[in-house]
């Protein structure tokens, strides 16, 4: 098993990565349910596309979700195919505070201009709240996908 101290890159902690409140209130040990695929999987994601933004921007990106087991995606109403489940997808933000000046959206747009990546959601909410979710693959050519919803049922392509 990995520590969840571990260092993926520079700037990201596999903690991050693994840490779920809904895995908490259930009681699910959602760390120790990574395999090492999992963790191969999100070390592809980071190097491939969030440590890149992460250096253009110099300012934290926060992981609301990365790796979810079985049990912590349905509690999460996941999609059964979630690329969160494989270890190849996280939901980010930044917070404004922090940010320099950095918005949400400028995160986006550098991800689709400059990182191979496969899926790109923009997703809000009606309370406000937004992140971005981004995966990552290795066993194909990433798709470059691009979408948008605000409320997670219904998806639109996202032009940028």
């Amino acid at each position: 098993m990995y520590s969840k101290d571990k260092r993926i890159t520079k700037n990201f902690r596999l903690e991050e990565f693994t840490k779920s409140k809904k895995a908490t209130e259930l009681g699910i040990d959602n760390h120790a349910q990574l395999t090492q695929q999992n963790y191969i999987n999100l070390e592809a994601l980071c190097v491939n596309v969030l440590q890149k933004v992460r250096d253009m921007i110099e300012v934290p990106i926060h992981v609301s979700s990365g790796f979810r087991c079985r049990l912590v995606n349905k509690a999460a109403n996941g999609s059964k195919k979630s690329q969160h489940m494989k270890g190849e997808a996280a939901d980010i933000y930044v917070i404004p505070a922090e940010s320099k000046g950095w918005t949400l959206w400028d995160v986006c747009k550098l991800i689709v201009k400059h990182t191979d990546f496969d899926q790109l959601i923009w997703e809000t909410r009606p309370n406000g709240s937004k992140w971005i979710h981004v995966s990552f693959v290795t066993y194909r050519k990433n798709r470059h996908n691009k979408l948008r919803t605000n409320d997670g049922i219904h998806y639109e392509i996202l032009e940028i």
